[in-house]
């Protein structure tokens, strides 16, 4: 991920953090190096260590922090991550270092369980554009580190024909019709499916990427026999742990899980420091 992002993000975090304010009790902390302990208190999969390592070094000034080897790695409860900072530094960037470590492993440790129930097939896991504003990066980046493929990261990525697009031009041919007007050569069109009907009028119109949305895995099967070869099929809505095994089914290409990046249980990590 590229660094100068990363710094600007960072330094929008200090600015709301007012850390700047008070210069003499910056001035006055211990700047003696402390030992400084990762404790990993749920099992979890690591993700955001760019963005944990980038707050410090923004108060070092340099790059002196690199703990790029974890990024990724499954952790088990009780373990730790052992590093060693300037006690200034340690204690002015502990919280949000560790509020954008625990956030962004929080969604790769779900994302993590998601991904498990789908092995043995070839369906993708996909995130949304269900993300916290000035945050999507972040979260779908620690998707991906969790194993899921990107699906939208803005509106304009691809054109996508939901419900309210149907509803305004006057049905799904009406809105195919308005999007193939703009002449965008190189965007491509998904269309959100409700039912067979509209699979058919989008197959009619050769629309490739078409979302069933709210099927039931039979409905899906069903659905599977009007695809044509070089469509693909996602199926999408209310998605969860307990059903998404219902939906492993030989034709779908991916399913889209919003609950990766808002509903993502917190796991618990916390930064100690020694001598």
């Amino acid at each position: 991920m590229e660094n100068k992002w990363i710094e600007k993000q960072i330094e929008t975090y200090f600015l709301e953090d007012e850390i700047f304010k008070n210069q003499i009790y910056l001035s006055q902390l211990p700047k003696s190096d402390v030992s400084c302990s990762l404790k990993i208190k749920d099992d979890i999969v690591v993700a955001g260590m760019p963005f944990f390592t980038s707050s410090f070094n923004y108060l070092l000034g340099d790059n002196a922090l690199s703990l790029m080897e974890f990024e990724g790695n499954k952790l088990k409860k009780g373990d730790e991550i052992n590093f060693k900072l300037p006690f200034n530094v340690a204690l002015s960037g502990e919280r949000i270092a560790l509020n954008l470590l625990q956030h962004c492993s929080s969604i790769a440790t779900y994302t993590a369980k998601f991904v498990q129930k789908l092995e043995g097939t070839n369906i993708r896991l996909l995130d949304t554009r269900k993300t916290t504003p000035g945050l999507r990066t972040i979260e779908k980046y620690a998707t991906n580190i969790g194993g899921a493929y990107n699906h939208r990261l803005s509106q304009m990525d691809t054109f996508m024909i939901k419900d309210n697009h149907k509803t305004h031009f006057g049905g799904l041919d009406k809105a195919i019709e308005f999007f193939r007007g703009m002449k965008s050569f190189y965007a491509p069109l998904i269309v959100e499916i409700h039912d067979l009907n509209e699979l058919k009028i989008a197959n009619e119109y050769g629309v490739n990427h078409l979302m069933l949305d709210n099927f039931s895995p039979s409905e899906v099967m069903e659905a599977i026999g009007y695809k044509k070869d070089g469509q693909t099929y996602e199926v999408s809505g209310g998605i969860n742990l307990e059903t998404i095994t219902n939906y492993k089914i030989e034709g779908v290409d991916a399913i889209s899980v919003g609950k990766i990046t808002y509903d993502a249980p917190h796991v618990d990590i916390s930064l100690k420091y020694g001598k």
